[in-house]
């Protein structure tokens, strides 16, 4: 989406309900995703959404103003043609996630790690049959096949919209404990983001944070909210 620019020609943008799902349309002619397929989502919020995001162009369309739909069209155009690609992938995130690799030092550090993220990887072992194993340091741990296998399960029943906001929240988290828990409501976003931003916090306490390091974050922190929205939107 990021080359296509066209001028704005609608007067408004409606949501229709369709066989499938709900569509955005320009007047009477229906969005399209970057790939030519019908842009075609699961709820009416979303949709109305999408819709909003059109509504508020003026001038040439802008598609950094539109991660609504960008995310869509990652979900019809990228997800839905490789899907279990895309599952294995995040998947793979189990074997190193972010909440299993504990400082050594200094031991306040390795005290609030232990506080903030044992409770989550107790709720995983409970709610997803995915009891995780902790580690010292930074040397590879290797996790239990079976419980990877069951995480795996987890990730490929999300969907194709899910699976496309899913993607964002392990990707910017590094841990699928904290995707699934802000997913399934265990977390909200911004607790999600606070707690897999504990190492990061903890240096900038001690030695500050610079300009460039804190704008980096803040549109992190922004894609983390906009990917919880999105999959709690998807039903």
């Amino acid at each position: 989406m990021s080359n296509w620019r066209p001028k704005r020609f609608w007067k408004t943008a409606s949501v229709v309900a369709e066989d499938g799902g709900f569509a955005v349309r320009l007047d009477e002619r229906p969005v399209k995703t970057p790939a030519k397929q019908p842009l075609l989502v699961p709820t009416h919020a979303l949709a109305d959404l999408i819709a909003a995001e059109w509504d508020a162009q003026s001038g040439l369309v802008n598609p950094e103003t539109m991660p609504v739909t960008r995310m869509a069209n990652s979900a019809i155009d990228k997800v839905v043609p490789q899907y279990h690609e895309v599952a294995t992938l995040l998947t793979a995130y189990g074997e190193t996630d972010h909440l299993c690799y504990r400082a050594t030092h200094p031991p306040a550090l390795a005290e609030k790690q232990a506080i903030a993220w044992d409770p989550l990887l107790h709720w995983a072992a409970q709610a997803l049959n995915a009891p995780l194993k902790t580690t010292d340091g930074i040397v590879p741990i290797a996790q239990d096949p079976a419980v990877l296998a069951r995480l795996k399960e987890h990730v490929l029943e999300l969907g194709n919209f899910k699976l496309a906001a899913f993607h964002d929240l392990v990707s910017i988290s590094g841990s699928l404990v904290l995707a699934f828990a802000v997913g399934q409501g265990r977390l909200t976003a911004e607790d999600g983001w606070r707690l897999s931003r504990l190492d990061e916090d903890w240096q900038i306490s001690l030695w500050g944070e610079d300009e460039d390091a804190a704008a980096a974050a803040a549109q992190k922190q922004a894609d983390f909210h906009l990917a919880a929205r999105f999959f709690a939107l998807c039903s």
